[in-house]
């Protein structure tokens, strides 16, 4: 049976950090990650990682919509769905202007989308694509957005990370493009970065 979302943290938070898997993985793949990014800080953080609802092909894991081939056709009912399920989230306790956002690959390409339907305080997206036809809404209905991308991923080229960001560029929407030193992961640099954007932008 599918663990929808898990949730860590939810009694003592302030903020909130959301975690959108990759192709494959489940809601379990990136809570390390999200327990990296926050166990430093005194203003609490709930984390909330959820799982895409389809299964995967392979029989392991989920995914957000069909990949390999590709089905784009699919992807506005996969951006509706979660967008439902993000607000059954209590945001009343810890509100859109206290959440974080975080997707890695198809995740960070889910995320990309949430961004332009929910005002969260800041959405980073991993190693992540933009969909075909994606745009961003004026600027003032905007998140900032955190792109970070390794320069040698095979999986996902770093081309798809510049290509969102010139488009964020070209909107005027408060952006950065981090390229590091790795493939289609989250490394030590790349947790780093996050954490340290965490800091100076969103809990200063």
């Amino acid at each position: 049976m599918m663990t929808e979302l898990i949730s860590l943290n939810s009694d003592s938070a302030t903020n909130r950090l959301v975690l959108l898997h990759g192709w494959g993985a489940d809601a379990q793949d990136l809570l390390p990650i999200g327990k990296l990014l926050t166990q430093e800080f005194n203003e609490g953080f709930e984390i909330v990682s959820i799982s895409a609802p389809q299964k995967h092909p392979s029989g392991s894991g989920r995914q957000w919509y069909p990949l390999y081939p590709h089905e784009w056709e699919k992807v506005p009912n996969a951006v509706l769905d979660l967008e439902r399920r993000l607000k059954n989230l209590c945001f009343k306790k810890i509100p859109l202007n206290k959440t974080l956002l975080l997707g890695f690959s198809q995740g960070g390409a889910m995320a990309l989308e949430l961004a332009s339907r929910m005002k969260f305080k800041g959405v980073f997206a991993l190693s992540s694509y933009p969909h075909p036809n994606w745009l961003p809404l004026p600027p003032n209905k905007m998140p900032p957005i955190y792109l970070c991308h390794g320069k040698m991923d095979q999986v996902v080229p770093k081309s798809a990370s510049e290509r969102s960001f010139d488009i964020l560029l070209n909107y005027g929407i408060e952006s950065d493009l981090y390229l590091f030193d790795g493939g289609h992961e989250i490394n030590n640099d790349l947790i780093n970065y996050c954490r340290e954007i965490i800091k100076k932008k969103f809990l200063s």
